[in-house]
């Protein structure tokens, strides 16, 4: 009897363990600082890995009065990217955490 509370204590250091590792994982993540392009670059957007927008740089250039719409489809590109970059590294970071659990 004894023997299997061993194993459970072990067990709980190691989840234990593994929950620090991913709290520390997650804020390195957070603080990470990712960006975004539209096509050739004329629009960035600078964004956090918790997905917060911190930046949106857009080329002068490509700012045309008698045409908004072309210069808003270049921000929402250049911020789904960004979105898409910071859901790619999260993946890889925390994938290993979260791999065969369930609801994760």
């Amino acid at each position: 009897m004894m023997r299997g509370m061993g194993n459970m204590q072990g067990m709980m250091k190691q989840v234990q363990k593994m929950q620090k590792e991913m709290v520390k994982a997650q804020e390195a993540l957070n603080e990470k600082e990712f960006i975004g392009e539209s096509t050739n670059g004329y629009v960035k957007a600078h964004g956090t890995g918790d997905k917060k927008i911190t930046e949106i740089i857009i080329d002068p250039a490509i700012i045309d009065s008698e045409d908004p719409e072309m210069l808003q489809d270049l921000v929402v590109m250049a911020v789904n990217d960004v979105i898409s970059k910071i859901e790619v590294e999260t993946e890889a970071v925390m994938g290993k955490y979260t791999k065969g659990m369930p609801g994760f």
